[in-house]
């Protein structure tokens, strides 16, 4: 059995669809685990960018099977939209499996999104606007509306109706905002079933049977641990768990079969929306990294937040994850500045801080306490070969090593699939 998890060890946009696109050219199988298409990610193939939302990184190789797995919110619009534009694309997407277990997103979730931010004001959580937490919210109250159901005409006829008179009901009393029609949603969503019908199966069962069988199975995760719903910064964060033990529940799978756990860590930090962020650089240093980087979102195409990396919440989510291996990302970035700074400890009225507080009061407050690095001022995205990096670099990727308590796997030196360095081979 080989399985391989790729995790997102900051608050996202670290660089996972490169990490996850290039292990899926070993995979026999990519399963997506978790978040909706509130998750955007970029897979560059031969030069080529493809932004994906819904679809598993490993899309683009026809031989793998590819999983959205019982984890996942599925918007039925956007799924077909992202299919038909790959498609267009010469990319064949029939290798596709759908759980029958995965939420279903509806226009009201979208719509509720929308109208609570803006009700929130200034204590909005920055979300994407996607409908992902009224979707979740739904599922804890054991409303929610599962693929299974949309398979059903007449079961889900009858749970639409519900959910559409529910949502009404709040939309023009709370909100003010006009609701949805029952028959057209329920016309739309049926065909949205018969196009999708074929790919759906029973997802779990697959996967457990395929790791049985001994595959090389990946499973792919979204957003980032830092932005878990529980153990991240509170409540800005996703609705979902994307952690290790969150993408194990999300693909249908026991701990013990999840090996070889992998950390997407960017050579320094970022951070969409609001929430704490304590190396973040409001000044020059940031804005140079943000424009050398391109730091806009896929999905919003809003400016990314932009800091030094922050070791002190790497080790944490480390911790949480139970990490394998390292996979640092976009260190070709920092190869025009003069000095690099890494946080490697906090400090509270002079005094270290051991935990990851939970109060973003006490976290807005800490001072982090930095570790200044020479930058190599040399270009190495041509470098194949981990020894063959400028010795400045090695003992930059060394002390974060160090200082993270994980060993390192992958180190990416570019966007393209082959600028990547490759120390643990796991398939």
């Amino acid at each position: 059995m080989a399985t391989a998890m790729v995790i997102g060890a900051q608050w996202g946009d670290e660089g996972k669809g490169k990490i996850v696109d290039y292990l899926a050219a070993k995979a026999d199988v990519v399963v997506r685990s978790q978040g909706g298409n509130n998750a955007g990610h970029t897979v560059v193939v031969d030069g080529k960018a493809y932004p994906l939302r819904l679809m598993p990184s490993g899309i683009m190789y026809p031989g793998t099977i590819c999983i959205v797995g019982t984890g996942v919110f599925i918007d039925p619009k956007s799924f077909l939209e992202e299919m038909k534009n790959l498609e267009d694309q010469g990319i064949d997407t029939k290798h596709l499996q759908i759980s029958t277990r995965a939420q279903i997103v509806f226009p009201y979730h979208i719509r509720i999104d929308e109208a609570e931010e803006m009700r929130k004001g200034s204590r909005k959580i920055g979300t994407t606007k996607n409908g992902i937490g009224p979707c979740y919210a739904d599922k804890i109250n054991r409303i929610g509306i599962r693929i299974c159901d949309l398979m059903d005409k007449d079961v889900f006829a009858e749970k639409l109706k519900y959910n559409v008179e529910q949502k009404n009901m709040v939309l023009e009393k709370l909100y003010g905002l006009e609701g949805f029609d029952y028959e057209k949603m329920l016309h739309d969503y049926l065909g949205y079933a018969e196009k999708l019908r074929s790919f759906v199966k029973d997802t779990n069962y697959m996967v457990q049977k395929l790791i049985k069988e001994g595959k090389n199975v990946l499973f792919e995760g979204a957003q980032a641990s830092m932005l878990d719903c529980d153990n991240g910064t509170y409540p800005y964060v996703t609705s979902s768990h994307p952690t290790a033990g969150g993408a194990c529940i999300g693909a249908g799978i026991g701990p013990h079969m999840m090996n070889n756990i992998f950390g997407v860590v960017k050579a320094y930090s970022t951070r969409v929306g609001e929430g704490p962020f304590p190396t973040e650089q409001l000044n020059e240093t940031g804005d140079k990294i943000r424009e050398l980087a391109h730091e806009f979102g896929t999905v919003t195409g809003r400016p990314r937040r932009v800091g030094w990396l922050d070791a002190r919440a790497v080790r944490y989510a480390a911790a949480l994850n139970s990490f394998d291996y390292l996979a640092i990302t976009r260190l070709d970035i920092l190869d025009e500045l003069d000095e690099i700074k890494v946080c490697v400890s906090y400090e509270y009225e002079g005094k270290e801080v051991e935990e990851y507080p939970a109060d973003l009061k006490f976290l807005e407050k800490i001072k982090p306490v930095y570790k200044t690095y020479k930058g190599w001022k040399e270009k190495i995205s041509g470098i194949r070969d981990y020894e063959k990096l400028p010795p400045l670099c090695k003992a930059y990727l060394e002390d974060i090593s160090k200082l993270i308590g994980v060993p390192i796997g992958i180190v990416s030196v570019g966007p393209n699939r082959e600028e990547t360095i490759v120390i643990k081979d796991v398939f």
